[in-house]
């Protein structure tokens, strides 16, 4: 049995004897300029293969084999994918193809066909999206013939689809999928199993049995925790979202600076820079310069000059409280037609900000490039010569005695069980600018932007559920892990009406609300200690980070799969006085959990699709010495 095309999506495999499942693929577009990985998780979520595709691999082949047994196997091609897949496999092995929810899934040819399942009572609904490649799907109920046809049209909005309702039903029944039409396909269902199968006898239920997470705790102080902030909008905020941005409690933030705007009225930003620090108490934050109208590719001119020197201006208003580092362009490798034009635009800005010592005396810093993605190219043409971390190493070559920071934005990585990319990136950034004798790294490491997807790409069953509560804390944990990331901030805070993405939903200009991800920052800032301490996790669904401040220690995790883990940590001390377990589930409300603690050892029972945080004391730890900043 073949499966092809598929760009992101799940296949759950289940073998009743020996097998094995190939992966070939060959390129979609800019293969060359992304690596990308392909996940293996056996019947109780254990990895059991991993394949990492270099950016030079735009063709290849992975096989795994397959053991016999009741529950199934996950392979995971997470999205976004710059490469077709197909995976064959023996056609007695039991299939099921979960396609994302909006989002392309795959790319389809005229007259393919899948079968799907609704169960006895459940209320259905068939959706699909118009990528310009499937035009309608077609359903049609295998009992009777009764048929159904959903037309996709084009839509403005990204997150916009075509859906119909399926009748319900007394009985189990199976559906025959016609996809009409060739090229990216997304299709899906609502109310039951978002499961298809190439056989209508493999439309079994899945089976997802318990899995086991093991932890071992450390009192090693690995480093120290990123802040954790948002975008703040370039306006005075009303008082009426004050009290949303309290429960959020942005340690840092992003800001973009329209030199436009300020070259013309220089205290345009002045209240709102002071109100954000004096009001919220935030006091690292990084700019972003560009032009109203979203203008992002600034030149070297008359206008960025004095818009640029209004802003440090403004800064050293600021009276000198925290940092303060600036970009001199939004993702410049997106939006500058090569690296030497974006160059001379650095080299002009940065020796007008180094041409006054006040500048960093007031905590003026700044980073570079704040590119569009990292160790992967940006989404454009050409992709393979404007990675991030090429731009990067390039300009600290150059110019590295006047960067403090390297900055990154990281987009796309849609898929729970793809988080960990996070603490990659991280890794070679820190690789990229080389440790101090303390472990730390020689410049500050800035995440600055990061959401699941780019733009307005957005789909709502990410956005606007508990699935962006599990993802950001992921992210959080993933980038984290290693204690060398200074600051982390999602994109955005608010919703806008072009790009609902935000950590508060605005009802109407007096009403805000969190939304679920907005909901999971809260949660984890409540538990958000300073220092990482080293912790050995052997579980791929369930991440977790350890943290201390003083006596205070902290255990934040999530299990991202919807199966129950056996959580056991070793090097807690037990039984703990006080010690307390929270559960964050999809209902978005925190509540107290039970935990045992046998032979010197906690355990628990974590549910699936959960953030947890399990807070205890214990004696202080030797202080690793930080070195001050230097002036």
């Amino acid at each position: 049995m073949q499966w092809t095309g598929i760009r992101d999506g799940s296949l759950y495999l289940q073998a009743d004897r020996p097998d094995q499942v190939t992966v070939r693929w060959v390129p979609a577009w800019q293969a060359e300029a992304n690596t990308e990985h392909l996940y293996l998780l056996n019947g109780q979520g254990r990895l059991v293969g991993e394949r990492l595709v270099e950016a030079a691999q735009v063709r290849g082949e992975q096989q795994w084999p397959l053991l016999p047994g009741a529950a199934s196997y996950r392979l995971e091609i997470p999205g976004y994918s710059f490469r077709r897949y197909t995976v064959e496999h023996d056609a007695r092995t039991r299939a099921l193809f979960a396609p994302a929810k909006v989002h392309f899934s795959s790319e389809t040819h005229e007259g393919d066909e899948l079968y799907f399942k609704v169960a006895a009572g459940e209320q259905a609904v068939l959706a699909g999206k118009f990528h310009g490649g499937v035009r309608a799907l077609q359903a049609r109920r295998v009992a009777d013939g009764k048929q159904l046809q959903l037309n996709l049209k084009p839509y403005r909005a990204y997150w916009q689809f075509d859906k119909v309702g399926l009748p319900v039903a007394d009985t189990d029944q199976v559906w025959r999928l016609h996809l009409q039409g060739n090229g990216k396909a997304a299709f899906w269902l609502d109310g039951t199993a978002n499961l298809f199968a190439q056989d209508p006898a493999q439309l079994q239920p899945l089976r997802q049995d318990p899995g086991q997470t093991r932890l071992t705790l450390h009192p090693d102080v690995l480093g120290t925790t990123p802040k954790l902030g948002m975008y703040l909008p370039y306006v005075l905020p009303p008082p009426s979202s004050y009290a949303v941005l309290d429960a959020l409690k942005p340690q840092a933030a992003s800001y973009y600076s329209f030199v436009d705007v300020t070259a013309a009225k220089a205290d345009h930003e002045d209240a709102f820079r002071r109100l954000y620090q004096d009001r919220f108490g935030i006091t690292q934050d990084i700019t972003l310069l560009a032009g109203s109208q979203r203008r992002a590719d600034l030149q070297a001119d008359r206008t960025s000059n004095i818009g640029l020197q209004a802003w440090l201006d403004s800064t050293r208003a600021l009276g000198g409280k925290g940092i303060h580092y600036l970009s001199f362009a939004d993702e410049p490798n997106l939006n500058y037609p090569d690296f030497d034009s974006f160059q001379h635009v650095f080299q002009s800005l940065s020796a007008q900000v180094s041409a006054d010592h006040a500048n960093a005396r007031a905590g003026v810093r700044i980073a570079i490039p704040a590119s569009s993605r990292f160790t992967n190219g940006p989404l454009a043409e050409n992709a393979a010569d404007k990675r991030g971390i090429d731009w990067a190493r390039r300009l600290l070559e150059t110019s590295g005695d006047q960067i403090d920071a390297l900055a990154w934005h990281e987009w796309m990585i849609r898929d729970l069980l793809a988080t960990r990319v996070y603490r990659n990136s991280v890794r070679r950034a820190a690789g990229l600018v080389g440790l101090d004798n303390h472990g730390r790294p020689r410049k500050a490491l800035l995440l600055d932007q990061t959401n699941i997807s780019s733009g307005s790409s957005l789909s709502p069953y990410d956005q606007e559920t508990h699935y962006a509560a599990l993802w950001w804390t992921s992210v959080v944990i993933n980038a984290s892990a290693d204690g060398w990331l200074d600051m982390l901030n999602w994109f955005m805070s608010a919703d806008e009406p072009e790009y609902p993405k935000g950590m508060v939903r605005i009802l109407d200009n007096q009403r805000f609300e969190l939304k679920p991800v907005g909901l999971a920052q809260q949660f984890i800032q409540q538990h958000w200690l300073g220092q990482v301490l080293r912790l050995d996790n052997d579980a791929f669904e369930v991440d977790a980070l350890a943290m201390a401040n003083g006596m205070q220690r902290s255990l934040l995790g999530v299990n991202k799969s919807v199966r129950a883990h056996q959580v056991s940590l070793d090097g807690m001390p037990c039984p703990q006085p006080g010690a307390a377990l929270v559960y964050f589930g999809p209902d978005n409300i925190s509540r107290s959990a039970p935990f045992d603690c046998k032979a010197g050892q906690v355990g628990f029972l974590l549910p699936g699709e959960t953030v947890f945080a399990l807070n205890w004391k214990a004696p202080l730890l030797p202080q690793p010495a930080i070195p001050e900043e230097a002036p």
